[in-house]
Parts: C-alpha cells; structure tokens; sequence
C-alpha cells in the first residue's frame, strides 16, 4: 500500500510523491544492494524512485520495479542524462529506458549543466553542447511518448533566467542540494515564481559525508525537536522539506530508517521557525558534499562557482547569508 503522504502536482500536471528513495550509492552502482534497498521501498509504501544514468544502477532499479508487484503506472520514476550524454540526449534516454526495463519515464532531467566529451572530460564553459542547446533535445523528447515531464539538475537562477529564455518549456523540477543548513531561499521563491518545484537530493546532508563539516542529524536544535516527536532527525529534516513544499530523496540502505524516512512529521510553526534558522548559525550556511573538494582549483565538474551561478567559495561555503 502507498505511503500515506503529500504529493505535489508539476506544472506539466502530473503528480509527484513528496517523498522518493533516492539511489545515488557511489561507485560501482549498488547492485543487488540498489535492487534490495527499491523492492524495500517500495514495501514500505515508496511510490518514487530518483536514479540516474551516471548512478550505474538503473538495471537494478529496474529489477526492483519487476519484482515488487507494484504496478509500473503506481510508480513515478526520475532518471538522469549524464554529462559526457549531452550531445546525444535520445540516444542516452533510449539506452536508460533499455536498462530500466520501461517504456516511459515519468521525470527526464538534465543531472549537471556542465557538458562532457564522451570520455569524460569536461568542455569548456559555454562551447557546444551549451546547457540551452542540449535542453532544446531535452524538449523534443515530450512528443515521443518516453517522458511525461523535463527539468534539471543543479541550476543556479543564473542558468534558469538564460534557461527560459532561450527556450519553450518550463522546467517541472529544479533537483538542487537542499536541507537546513543549505535552504536555499532564493532559489526556491525564484523557482516557485516561475512554476518550477525543487526537489532537494541530500536532505539528510549526507551523513557519510561530513569529513569535518557540520553535522546537521547532531545540531542541538533538530536532535530537540526529535526528541519531541520520539522521533529521528532524518524525520525532522525531511518534514520540514516537505511542509515548505519542496520533495525530498532520501536514500538509506537500512530497512527500518525506509520505514522511518517516509513517516512524516506534524511540525509547528515554532519548530519550523527553529529550522528555518539553523543555516544562520556560525559555520552552518553550506553545502554538505563531498564535491567541492573533487579539484584544487575550486571548480566542481570543471565550472567555477561564478560560472555555475552558485554564491560560493570553494568547499561550498555560502558567501551571503540568506534570510
């Protein structure tokens, strides 16, 4: 049985479960253990699964989806056009089709703006494919019957403002890092303006990935709010995700933190307030992720922070508090 939980409607008019299971599980793809961690999901009352070509498991996505006995059409899956994909957008969306095992996609997203060669390295901002052009491929895909709907991934309001108005079709999501310590304001009222949902990958600020950096399941304020509701602090981030409208991606390999992650909060006004507040803390306005420290240089896929429109500084710090 479905989870019993919000969904929002994309401006294409489709509905999309506020919760997903998202499957990005480090090289090399997950395997059977991506297989297991969907079919749990989707015991669990999961009715959206976020993967991605470049995620290396969409075979086992698929796997899952087959031998869950859920019906396909109960389903809303999201996958992804790689970077080093961007020249040849149907192809790539016919290849992960093949590997899903499906015939359509409910979601198509465009997973970075930043284009690849096809052995991986990065062209040069602003030489062909651009992010516009390889989205003007992503919209002839809507009259083929393989996608219901299109969007992106990691857009800055700097790339969406060129975005529409180069093109015809409003994005349905923007998929962007987003928790409390990366809320995101402006972004999100920007987006909403334009009929445009975000969809925040990492909710939980990815645990494994601290490295040094706050520990946002730790912070004083959500481990209270937590123990209010004899709850977990996934359960606090992830509803108040949910209840300032944004979907969410959890991904958890654990059986029992699945349950956990789709069984949403009441929160109050006050306890809201408190979240909205974290990222004002000394130290906590930042990214939570890992590949902000993939070059020396400060890029991140080969573009600057500049060039990706992100008001950052190298290892992801916001450089302005947002209100």
């Amino acid at each position: 049985m479905a989870a019993s939980i919000p969904s929002f409607t994309l401006n294409t008019g489709y509905k999309i479960p506020s919760v997903g299971i998202g499957c990005w599980m480090g090289a090399p793809g997950g395997g059977e253990i991506a297989a297991k961690m969907c079919k749990d999901a989707l015991e669990a009352g999961y009715r959206h699964i976020d993967t991605a070509y470049g995620y290396g498991n969409e075979e086992y996505v698929g796997k899952a989806i087959r031998e869950s006995g859920v019906p396909r059409e109960e389903i809303f899956l999201t996958t992804k056009l790689p970077n080093h994909h961007h020249h040849k957008v149907k192809e790539s969306l016919d290849e992960s089709l093949a590997k899903l095992g499906v015939d359509y996609v409910d979601l198509y997203l465009i997973h970075w703006p930043q284009a690849y060669t096809e052995d991986n390295k990065p062209i040069p901002y602003g030489q062909s494919p651009t992010y516009v052009e390889t989205w003007k491929e992503m919209e002839k895909l809507l009259d083929t019957g393989k996608v219901r709907s299109i969007g992106v991934s990691n857009f800055s309001i700097k790339l969406l403002e060129v975005l529409l108005r180069e093109s015809d079709v409003v994005p349905a999501t923007n998929q962007v890092e987003c928790h409390p310590c990366l809320p995101s304001v402006d972004l999100k009222l920007w987006c909403e303006e334009k009929g445009i949902l975000i969809t925040a990958y990492s909710p939980l600020g990815r645990p494994g990935e601290y490295d040094g950096k706050p520990s946002l399941l730790q912070d004083p304020d959500v481990v209270s709010i937590a123990q209010a509701h004899n709850a977990t602090p996934g359960q606090v981030t992830l509803s108040w995700g949910v209840k300032r409208g944004t979907i969410v991606i959890p991904k958890s390999e654990n059986p029992e933190r699945i349950k956990q992650n789709i069984s949403l909060l009441d929160l109050t006004d006050e306890e809201m307030a408190t979240l909205n507040a974290i990222h004002l803390k000394p130290g906590m306005h930042r990214s939570l992720l890992r590949y902000h420290q993939y070059s020396d240089d400060g890029t991140v896929l080969g573009w600057t922070y500049e060039q990706l429109g992100w008001n950052m500084t190298k290892g992801g710090i916001v450089c302005t508090i947002e209100p």
